[in-house]
């Protein structure tokens, strides 16, 4: 699904924000991105969703080589993908449902089967009575809640999402990360950025951990084979 291979991204003449990272996400797998402020996840997830392009290394996507690829071999691949941004970048004249739609309209979907596909999300993301309500009279975590179900709702391949539980009371987050759960149970692969470690341990996923723009992975303790001694002859 994904594959980075001694990437390095800098932007201008700066230094290195990431440096020789490389990882696989499979198909179907599941990874919390953590690390402290300015550690380089946001760039991480940029290159993820081909804002960007790394300025050394290889990275694949889905398959195919997006280091070099031309520009009109892009878009396809970011179709497979949904983001939930930090800065939500909900469209302000629309409604939360026509927001959550966009993505649905945009494949050409039928409008019966948008706005009940709609309304059911957004009343499991808790939002049944905002339906109707434009960004600007919503919460900030109203927002949030609004672009997570406007990133999962075409069931993305690959959904990638930074700090979505930022603006949203635990509880609130946990339901979130339960949905994110539920589709990653049908195959798509998730990708969450956080740096609340009261989440962390809550679920039974590894760790894609940044640290001064060098990657490592950590797994949970189930995660771990134990070891078993052999006998002695």
């Amino acid at each position: 699904m994904v594959r980075f291979q001694h990437v390095g991204m800098r932007y201008g003449l700066g230094e290195e924000v990431l440096r020789d990272v490389s990882f696989e996400l499979g198909p179907g797998s599941f990874h919390f991105l953590t690390g402290p402020s300015g550690a380089g996840k946001t760039t991480l997830l940029r290159l993820m969703y081909l804002a960007h392009r790394p300025t050394r290394g290889l990275m694949t996507m889905f398959g195919q080589d997006v280091t070099t690829a031309p520009r009109r071999a892009l878009p396809p691949l970011r179709r497979r993908i949904g983001v939930v941004f930090q800065d939500f970048r909900l469209l302000d004249h629309l409604s939360a449902l026509d927001n959550v739609a966009l993505p649905l309209r945009i494949a050409g979907a039928k409008r019966d089967q948008i706005e009940d596909h709609v309304a059911e999300l957004l009343s499991w993301v808790g939002l049944e009575e905002q339906v109707d309500a434009f960004p600007p009279t919503l919460s900030d975590g109203e927002k949030q809640r609004v672009a997570i179900a406007r990133a999962v709702i075409g069931r993305p391949s690959l959904l990638l999402a930074d700090e979505p539980t930022g603006n949203i009371d635990l509880d609130q987050g946990l339901r979130i990360l339960h949905l994110f759960e539920e589709l990653n149970k049908i195959g798509t692969t998730v990708v969450i950025a956080t740096h609340d470690r009261a989440l962390v341990p809550r679920f039974d996923w590894p760790e894609l951990r940044l640290e001064e723009g060098t990657l490592s992975l950590v797994l949970q303790p189930s995660q771990i084979a134990p070891v078993v001694a052999g006998s002695g002859g």
